[in-house]
């Protein structure tokens, strides 16, 4: 049997301290320290616990060449043991070894920076309940951020070793000022209210559609957008959970940008808001969009330019917030309400579109619609552009 290690890997030395009644009534300082290595792989899902046998055995495995099992001199139980887990492969896996090969396989393929594929695999949710958690730490509202975690840092520093100060003219508002002015996350949405087919198109057509393109070769082509992208590249998808459009059936699609069209996926298990609600994280004051885009960047399509560089996911990462500015402006143009989070359960949008996540893995969810008539959940409006203010 041949083996090498899997192709992204760290050890953490963790120290995990817990009280101690003993050290304290000895005298000391009441608490135990136990340190444990971990495992952290960027083909797995979480952290794996390793014994010194098994971290002196990764050591010496090589990530990129394979090598005769009995090569090592390696005890049994503890070499098993590593390819149960998926730290090790080797090419005669039964089917549940071969599983973590093959995702190891789609890994390398992938052209990654390490670091930022153990980020983007271990910061997923699933099943959370974000709001929940915020109200049960009475971490829900402004006040209850300001008593709970003291005041925050100053919302405009100045710095102390500049010169003096250089006003700036201040110059009267245009249209497009004005646009800006109105752009505001919604949480209010209508949740009887559908969006016309010819509405939800336009929004589309402008956020996610190809303008143009350019074919440097058959299979080689390149697409304008009306927001920027690192290298020009767009790797960014739009999946939708489109709840109300006429003459649209409710459900689950992907977007094609160049085709301008909706392809329709298998239907999510239980009921469509449900599923909206659970990939929000549970944030309701969102769930009632019309519609919604799960961004999605393909990151083989960004790392075919940018291979294992240290700035390719930063740059998928700003992608997403061009993106989501351009759907915003977009939406108060028309007369819509938007919003964007990224406080999402990953691993259930993954499930429900059949995504692996470090090919096509979800950074954002944002979306838009008909807002209501009443502010039923607080708005940041501070101007009164959205909600007009009562009188003093």
């Amino acid at each position: 049997m041949r083996i090498r290690r899997c192709s992204v890997l760290f050890l953490e030395p963790r120290e995990d301290v817990a009280f101690d009644l003993s050290s304290l009534l000895a005298g000391g300082a009441g608490l135990a320290r136990q340190r444990r290595w971990l495992a952290l792989a960027a083909h797995l899902d979480g952290e794996i616990e390793i014994d010194a046998a098994q971290r002196e055995l990764l050591g010496r495995i090589s990530p990129g060449e394979w090598s005769e099992a009995a090569a090592f001199d390696a005890d049994a139980a503890t070499l098993a043991g590593l390819l149960d887990a998926g730290l090790v492969l080797s090419d005669g896996d039964p089917p549940a070894r071969a599983a973590l090969r093959e995702r190891d396989e789609r890994l390398r393929e992938a052209h990654w920076w390490p670091a930022a594929a153990m980020m983007h695999r271990l910061a997923r949710w699933q099943g959370l309940d974000s709001v929940g958690a915020m109200e049960a730490n009475q971490l829900h509202t402004a006040p209850d951020l300001r008593r709970k975690l003291g005041a925050p840092p100053a919302h405009a520093p100045s710095r102390a070793d500049a010169g003096p100060t250089l006003a700036l003219p201040r110059v009267g508002d245009t249209d497009f000022d004005r646009l800006l002015a109105q752009r505001a996350t919604c949480r209010n949405f209508d949740p009887e209210r559908a969006l016309s087919r010819e509405l939800f198109a336009h929004m589309l057509q402008r956020v996610f559609a190809a303008q143009s393109m350019v074919a440097v070769a058959d299979d080689t082509v390149f697409l304008k957008k009306h927001s920027p992208s690192g290298g020009g590249l767009h790797p960014t998808e739009a999946y939708l959970i489109v709840q109300r459009v006429d003459g649209i059936a409710p459900g689950l699609y992907h977007y094609h940008p160049v085709e301008h069209a909706l392809e329709p996926l298998p239907a999510p298990e239980g009921e469509l808001h449900a599923f909206a609600l659970r990939a929000l994280a549970g944030q309701h004051w969102f769930a009632d969009a019309a519609a919604m885009a799960v961004l999605t960047p393909r990151y083989a399509r960004s790392f075919w330019k940018y291979r294992y560089h240290a700035k390719a996911y930063r740059a998928l990462v700003l992608d997403s917030g061009h993106l989501s500015q351009t759907l915003y402006l977009s939406a108060t143009e028309l007369g819509l309400g938007a919003f964007v989070t990224a406080a999402i359960n990953e691993v259930d949008i993954e499930r429900a579109f059949g995504l692996d996540p470090l090919v096509e893995g979800p950074l954002a969810i944002c979306g838009f619609g008909w807002r209501g008539e009443r502010m039923r959940n607080t708005e940041f409006d501070p101007s009164g552009a959205i909600w007009p203010r009562a009188p003093q």
